[in-house]
């Protein structure tokens, strides 16, 4: 298996190319431990429960068109799809593409201190399941 370096990752939100501004990304998935533990049992047990996640991203902040306010802040409190790659080429199983709905519940359109870059920074909740594509 060969290391990656993530040097050219794709996102894609609500169709809009964002993977320019991207400085970091990270899909979080999770799944509830259910106890199914019972009388006589002599240790806890457990069954997968449903699975939840978040995106977590963070850009370089654009006020252009199309680019990275233009298009978050029309979306807050919506839900968009986001579709993310390894590597901003074709999909293969090497590059997998992960697709998801996510609620856009935050976006700070400004936020940083004097001499700083303007950076916008986001933790959406998936809504459903990731997709995952390899071909």
């Amino acid at each position: 298996m060969a290391d990656i370096v993530l040097t050219n990752a794709s996102v894609v939100i609500n169709s809009v190319d964002l993977s320019a501004h991207v400085t970091s990304v990270a899909i979080n998935r999770s799944a509830d431990a259910v106890d199914t533990t019972a009388m006589g049992d002599t240790a806890r047990t457990y069954t997968g429960g449903l699975e939840s996640g978040t995106l977590d991203i963070t850009f370089n902040q654009d006020y252009a068109s199309a680019k990275v306010e233009a298009t978050l802040y029309a979306l807050v409190n919506t839900s968009t799809t986001v579709v993310v790659k390894p590597v901003a080429a074709s999909v293969s199983a090497t590059n997998p593409s992960y697709t998801m709905s996510c609620f856009v519940a935050e976006y700070s359109p400004v936020d940083g201190s004097v001499g700083d870059l303007s950076t916008v920074s986001v933790s959406w909740p998936i809504n459903g399941a990731i997709t995952k594509a390899t071909s």
